[in-house]
């Protein structure tokens, strides 16, 4: 897999904005773009099973290899948006999906750790739409039309805390239940893709 990371830094110093880029890595179409202060990610990734990431299947049947999977978050006045797009999934399917709280590793979908939440609830797991709702944490299901594609966005009214931020985007196999005891709940993770928010 081929992986290309740029990171932009923007600082408004006195009335003169200084710009800061850097680029590294080895090249390639998969991209992962870090700017702060105004806080933009965007990542591009071809999903593959095992290898060096950012994006992994661990089912190949609901996400196969060579599906890709691109995640922009924006920050901004004290909201968050975030976009899924998709392509080369199952066709006219639902997905769930989700921030989460640790980045994706080749091994396992559970790695990921559970959703991120701005506020986070003090039991584990956390199924009380008190806490797993749409509103306290990043939510991306998505359907997919008859080509596999789909697309998605939240905007949430917060911003990530810089000692405490998401790490990465899970796909589910189920849409997202909302109701009590088994809010947030979404079946499965087969696909993962690790996000620098």
């Amino acid at each position: 897999m081929r992986f290309r990371r740029t990171t932009t830094r923007l600082a408004l110093l006195g009335a003169a904005a200084l710009l800061v880029t850097a680029c590294g890595g080895n090249g390639g179409d998969d991209q992962q773009a870090q700017a702060t202060a105004g806080q933009t990610v965007q990542v591009s990734a071809t999903v593959a099973e095992g290898g060096e990431g950012p994006a992994y299947t661990y089912d190949t049947e609901l996400v196969p290899a060579g599906a890709t999977l691109e995640v922009t978050s924006a920050e901004s006045e004290g909201s968050t948006t975030t976009t899924l797009r998709v392509t080369g999934l199952q066709p006219n399917r639902t997905y769930g999906s989700h921030a989460h709280t640790q980045p994706c590793t080749a091994e396992d979908g559970a790695d990921a750790g559970p959703h991120y939440q701005f506020s986070e609830d003090p039991v584990t797991p956390s199924v009380d739409p008190a806490y797993a709702n749409p509103q306290n944490e990043i939510w991306l299901d998505l359907t997919t039309d008859e080509t596999g594609a789909g697309e998605s966005t939240s905007t949430v009214a917060w911003t990530f805390p810089d000692d405490r931020r998401a790490e990465s985007v899970i796909l589910h196999e189920e849409p997202t239940a909302t109701h009590a005891g088994h809010a947030g709940t979404a079946g499965g993770r087969p696909a993962c893709v690790t996000v620098d928010f």
